[in-house]
C-alpha cells in the first residue's frame, strides 16, 4: 500500500470509527502572506537567488491585488460553462450529493456558479439555497434552473459566501472553490468563516460538508521543457489520465496536509519532508497533487472522490540528483494564496550524507509503480473494517 493511499486510509478508518460532526461585498485582502523577501531556495546562488525571490515578489504583489479583488468571487462566465463539460467532476459530485442528501434535506451552497450541483441536492433535498455574487452567474444560474424539472426548489441568492447565512440551520453544505492544493480559491477561507458565524447563530451540530476531505501530496519532477527547442520552464496543469512522455516521475508522491472540513481547518500549510530518489537524473519541478474526498460510503468503506489536474511547479535551480539520494523538501502558503507564493516558498535540495553511510548503501528495490495508481485509493479499503 503506497504512502498516499495508507494516509488516506488512515483517515477514511478514523471517519468510519467516529461519527461525523452532524466573499464580495467587500473582499477581505488575504492577510499573513508569506514574506517572500525572507524566503530563499537553499540550493540555488545568491545572485540567482535574489534575482529570483525579488522576480516571485513582484509577481506575487501584483497577483496578490488581482486576486484580492477578484479570483475565487468573480471567475468568469465561460469557465463555470465548461465545468459543466468536465464529466470527472459532474459525475463525481453528482454521485456524492445523491449519497448526502436525503429526502426532505435542507441544503445550502456556497459560490454556487451555474447552479448544478444545488440542482442536483434539489433531487431529494426540500429546500436549496445558492448563493452567489457573481451578478452575471446569478442571472446564469436563475437561467438555467428554471429551464430544469425541480429548479423551483433553488432560490439563487444574490450575497457573498464569506458573510451569507441561511434563514435556518441547514443539513448539508456544497462549497466547490477548489484549485489545487487549495491555492487561490478561498474554499478553506469560505467554510471556516461559515462554520464560525453558523455555530454563533444556530449552535450545533454542523451540517456535512461536501467535500468532506481534501488530501493534498507532493512529488518530485523531472520536467522537459522544451516546446520545440524554445526552453520554457512554465507552470503547468497536467491530465490525470494522460501519459506524459515529458515527465518523469523521480520519487513517490508524499501526503503534506489531510484537511477535514467537520473539524477546524489551519488555513497555514507548511510541511518539511523527504523523498526517496527512485532513478538518477535532475528534479527540476514539484508536482502537487489534490484528493477531495466528496463522500465517505461507510457501509462499503470506500470514498466518492474528485481529483484535480496536477499541478506543476518549476524550481529555480535544478537538483542533480541519483537513485538512493534523498531529496528534502520544504515549503509554506496559506489556502488561498497565489502560485508565485508557494513557488517562491520551495527548498530543495539533497541530504548529504557522510561516506561512512554512504559506503554501505546497498542498491534500492523499486517495485514497479502503476502509472495512475501513485494517488488513487485501491482495494485496501476492504481492510477498513479492521483498522476501524
Amino acid at each position: 500500500m503506497d504512502l498516499v493511499t495508507t494516509s488516506a486510509c488512515i483517515w477514511l478508518g478514523h471517519r468510519i470509527k467516529y461519527s461525523r460532526l452532524n466573499p464580495f461585498a467587500r473582499i477581505r485582502r488575504i492577510k499573513s502572506f508569506i514574506s517572500t523577501h525572507s524566503l530563499s531556495f537553499a540550493f540555488a546562488r545568491i545572485s540567482k537567488q535574489d534575482k529570483w525571490d525579488a522576480t516571485m515578489e513582484s509577481t506575487m504583489l501584483t497577483e496578490q491585488e488581482f486576486e484580492s479583488s477578484y479570483l475565487g468571487q468573480f471567475i468568469p462566465l465561460h469557465y463555470h460553462h465548461n465545468m459543466l463539460m468536465d464529466e470527472n467532476r459532474m459525475k463525481s459530485f453528482k454521485a456524492a450529493i445523491a449519497h448526502t442528501v436525503f429526502p426532505g434535506a435542507k441544503v445550502l451552497e456556497l459560490g454556487g456558479g451555474t447552479g448544478v450541483l444545488s440542482w442536483f441536492a434539489a433531487a431529494k433535498a426540500e429546500k436549496v439555497w445558492c448563493v452567489e455574487f457573481n451578478p452575471d452567474m446569478v442571472r446564469e444560474a436563475r437561467r438555467l434552473l428554471s429551464r430544469n424539472p425541480d429548479g423551483d426548489k433553488v432560490e439563487v441568492v444574490h450575497a457573498d459566501a464569506f458573510e451569507y447565512l441561511p434563514p435556518e440551520p441547514v443539513d448539508v453544505v456544497i462549497c466547490e472553490m477548489i484549485h489545487v492544493a487549495m491555492l487561490r480559491e478561498k474554499q478553506v477561507e469560505v467554510i471556516e468563516a461559515f462554520k464560525r458565524r453558523y455555530t454563533a447563530r444556530f449552535g450545533g451540530p454542523l451540517p456535512a460538508f461536501i467535500p468532506e476531505a481534501v488530501i493534498m501530496a507532493a512529488q518530485p519532477l523531472q520536467q522537459d521543457y522544451d516546446f520545440h527547442g524554445y526552453q520554457a520552464p512554465i507552470v503547468q496543469f497536467q491530465e490525470i489520465t494522460s501519459i506524459l512522455p515529458q515527465t518523469v516521475e523521480m520519487a513517490r508522491p508524499e501526503v503534506y496536509s489531510i484537511l477535514d472540513f467537520s473539524r477546524p481547518v489551519d488555513q497555514n500549510i507548511g510541511w518539511e519532508g523527504k523523498f526517496r530518489i527512485e532513478r538518477s537524473g535532475t528534479v527540476n519541478a514539484m508536482r502537487f497533487l489534490t484528493k477531495n474526498v466528496l463522500a465517505v460510503l461507510t457501509g462499503h468503506s470506500t470514498t466518492i472522490d474528485w481529483i484535480n489536474h496536477y499541478l506543476a511547479l518549476p524550481l529555480a535551480e535544478p537538483v542533480s540528483v541519483n537513485a538512493n539520494d534523498t531529496l528534502k523538501v520544504s515549503f509554506q502558503y496559506r489556502t488561498g494564496a497565489s502560485i508565485p507564493s508557494l513557488m517562491a516558498a520551495l527548498r530543495v535540495e539533497v541530504e548529504v550524507r557522510p561516506a561512512a553511510v554512504l559506503a554501505n548503501v546497498r542498491p534500492l528495490h523499486v517495485p514497479k509503480w502503476p502509472r495512475y495508481a501513485s494517488f488513487a485509493f485501491k482495494k485496501e479499503y476492504r481492510a477498513l473494517a479492521a483498522i476501524a
